[in-house]
């Protein structure tokens, strides 16, 4: 397996006073000024609707700034530039609550959805993939363990096969910068931890910028290197892991802790779930 993925961007990402107001007045984001280094993991805590999925789909241009800016290894974005999106969208892996699978496809023919930026339309349509892209998606398929599973329909899988499947495809496109948008949420424990595993071992070993939405508390103090706190669309904590207090988690959310900000505790004593 290659050392890093290709790619000639770094995955530094900077908001410059970024903010977001959609139609309906609701705000997204507020004044923020945050900077991502290239190669860290970060984790961004906040409760629903505190604007985590904004920040995240800020960064490759799903949702467009109404004031400020945001940059990505040093180059402003532009929602308007068709080319620009393409390149940054080309070096940005998302990975979903949801999978977002076709269920209907082989594991293989998904995880080479992610190659589709990099070859021509007539060749992704006829399945004629050029032997490089088939070898970049074994070795991300091997990368989450998962190579058995390579000419098995997406619909045969448990949930925690389908999200190192939705890893696999993300690594395939080569990324600077993954973005995984409550990547666990529906998950067991047991498998939940293994996810999380899978993302930190990936970003330590490719250097990829790794972006987390994360409800549950216990997993960003767990493997978090930074945590990101949001507080209706404005960043109300920023601060290693290691240092992170309840009292900080309480100031983040506005009201006090719950069981339900937490995995079962029996995750990390080798609980029972089936989602692996």
């Amino acid at each position: 397996m290659s050392d890093r993925p290709t790619t000639s961007r770094s995955g530094a990402i900077r908001f410059h006073d970024a903010g977001i107001v959609y139609p309906n007045g609701v705000i997204g984001m507020k004044n923020l000024d945050l900077e991502i280094q290239p190669g860290e993991f970060v984790v961004v805590v906040g409760s629903s609707g505190a604007g985590k999925s904004t920040l995240l789909r800020a960064i490759n241009g799903l949702n467009t700034l109404t004031s400020g800016r945001v940059e990505i290894d040093g180059e402003t974005l532009d929602t308007g530039s068709s080319r620009q999106l393409r390149r940054v969208r080309k070096s940005t892996g998302m990975i979903f609550q949801d999978f977002r699978l076709v269920k209907r496809l082989s594991v293989m023919s998904n995880v080479l959805i992610g190659r589709l930026a990099h070859v021509s339309a007539w060749r992704s349509m006829l399945g004629l993939w050029p032997r490089e892209d088939r070898e970049i998606a074994a070795d991300a398929l091997k990368r989450v363990g998962i190579t058995d599973k390579a000419w098995v329909k997406a619909s045969q899988l448990s949930g925690g096969q389908q999200q190192r499947v939705g890893i696999a495809r993300a690594l395939a496109q080569q990324p600077a910068i993954i973005l995984a948008d409550e990547p666990v949420a529906s998950l067991d424990p047991v498998t939940t931890h293994q996810i999380m595993r899978d993302l930190v071992r990936i970003n330590r070993e490719l250097g990829i910028t790794t972006l987390v939405n994360l409800h549950f508390l216990d997993l960003a103090r767990e493997y978090g290197e930074r945590i990101i706190g949001l507080r209706f669309g404005e960043l109300v904590y920023d601060g290693s892991a290691r240092t992170v207090t309840d009292e900080d988690f309480r100031d983040i959310y506005g009201r006090d802790l719950t069981t339900d900000d937490v995995v079962e505790d029996d995750a990390a004593e080798g609980g029972t779930g089936g989602g692996e």
